[in-house]
């Protein structure tokens, strides 16, 4: 299993000021969506400005901060389809420094009508392209499967960022995903890297869980996040509120974990030159 490591240890002063991050799986399910939003808000509250983009048709991270999924207000779809600027997609959220391009059940025809189109695994790096420069950091919510969205993400993105849990099937779902890093890598973003796992709905007294993240490290090594994100009922039911588990219940497991994730990120960015 390739660990496609090796851009990570680029001086980070040679770099842009701000880094694009896809947060992928195929395997849904696996705390994708939630790391996403709540890496987005823990990064703003830590005062970088972040921009969420809801590359999922399902819209998950859209409602999981309070933004609405209306299909008449512009979204990743316009983007998409050129028939709104980048620009007039962006919506505040309730968190300081966090926008978000929303998504909804429309961007499943962004699949059908970029198929003939040249160039189409570049679109999305050409919409952000634009607005790069306005943040610190943009995050990909990436949609459980590994067609053309995702590949646009990570045609777009400087890392992938790969929740997952430990469980069973979590290292042959996690195999084939690397090698579509690998071809994307290889084909249309050299410098691609793996940001890192994170071990998601974590149950440090299950056996199996300890199998698997022992495996994981075993391939992975320092990629893989000291952090680990717990089962937390909070961090359940705070999308269903539209709010950020920071937002719903900052006293809560899942909020200390995902800002002792947050921490965690941030000295990466300083420790790999």
């Amino acid at each position: 299993m390739g660990i496609l490591r090796q851009n990570q240890n680029k001086n980070l002063d040679d770099m842009k000021n701000n880094k694009i991050i896809a947060v992928a799986n195929q395997k849904g399910g696996v705390g994708k969506t939630t790391t996403a939003i709540n890496l987005s808000a823990a990064l703003a509250q830590k005062g970088k400005k972040v921009l969420l983009i809801d590359s999922d048709p399902q819209g998950n991270s859209s409602s999981g901060v309070g933004v609405s999924v209306d299909k008449s207000l512009p979204n990743l779809y316009h983007a998409y389809s050129e028939s709104c600027n980048v620009y007039n997609t962006i919506s505040s959220t309730s968190t300081k420094k966090l926008s978000i391009i929303p998504s909804n059940i429309d961007l499943v025809a962004v699949e059908i009508e970029l198929i003939e189109l040249p160039e189409r695994e570049y679109r999305l790096k050409r919409i952000l392209k634009t607005i790069q420069p306005g943040f610190d950091f943009l995050i990909i919510d990436c949609p459980p499967s590994l067609g053309l969205l995702t590949i646009n993400a990570l045609t777009s993105a400087d890392s992938v960022l790969i929740p997952m849990q430990c469980e069973y099937f979590a290292m042959e779902g996690l195999a084939q995903l690397v090698n579509t890093i690998r071809s994307v890598k290889k084909n249309f973003n050299k410098d691609l890297f793996i940001e890192g796992l994170l071990l998601t709905m974590f149950d440090k007294r299950n056996n199996l869980t300890h199998q698997v993240a022992g495996e994981i490290k075993k391939y992975f090594k320092d990629q893989l996040f000291k952090t680990t994100i717990p089962r937390n009922v909070r961090l359940s039911e705070s999308p269903s509120h539209g709010k950020t588990i920071f937002d719903y219940d900052s006293k809560s497991t899942g909020a200390k974990s995902y800002m002792q994730l947050t921490t965690e990120f941030l000295k990466r960015q300083r420790t790999f030159k």
